[in-house]
């Protein structure tokens, strides 16, 4: 199973938009794959909606896409926190990992994606070469709330094209 997490917790998200789009190329070729989107939990400190939120997303993975927005030149602390909580033995050690980075910038959040790189490679993960920035983000998203840029669709699906086997 593949677990697509969309890592931003505001509101109205571009990158839970990007998963979305992740999941329905999953779910169209016929890959189970469940979508955790950091806007539905509260990851500061673990409980009982935490310990399922982990057992039903992460420790149940076999592989990861992860959408990862532009906070501050790197990643949000939501998604670090929500790292840092969970049991990383269980849920990380030896699984695949594939990135994403948005951008409203024309970067896509390539710097994002190299910070989080190391510690995914200190966690024992396995991250694809494949890293995909999506930059100018607002510009790619349709009115119906997904990716709707052919290039930037092209792109994704080549990666999952890439991912699969991996």
């Amino acid at each position: 199973m593949i677990t697509i997490i969309s890592s931003s917790s505001r509101d109205n998200n571009n990158s839970k938009k990007v998963a979305l789009t992740y999941l329905s190329i999953l779910k169209n070729r016929g890959i189970d794959a469940k979508l955790l989107s950091l806007d539905d939990y509260e990851v500061y400190h673990r409980n009982e909606v935490f310990n399922k939120m982990e057992s039903d997303f992460l420790i149940a993975a076999d592989k990861f896409i992860f959408v990862i927005p532009e906070y501050n030149g790197s990643y949000p602390g939501v998604l670090k926190l929500m790292i840092d909580n969970s049991d990383i033995a269980k849920c990380w050690h030896h699984k695949k990992v594939l990135l994403t980075g948005v951008s409203s910038g024309r970067a896509g959040n390539l710097r994002g994606m190299e910070h989080i790189t190391g510690c995914f490679l200190h966690m024992k993960m396995l991250v694809h070469h494949n890293r995909l920035p999506l930059s100018v983000i607002e510009s790619l998203i349709g009115e119906e709330g997904t990716v709707n840029n052919p290039a930037a669709l092209n792109a994704m699906n080549h990666q999952i094209d890439e991912f699969i086997p991996f």
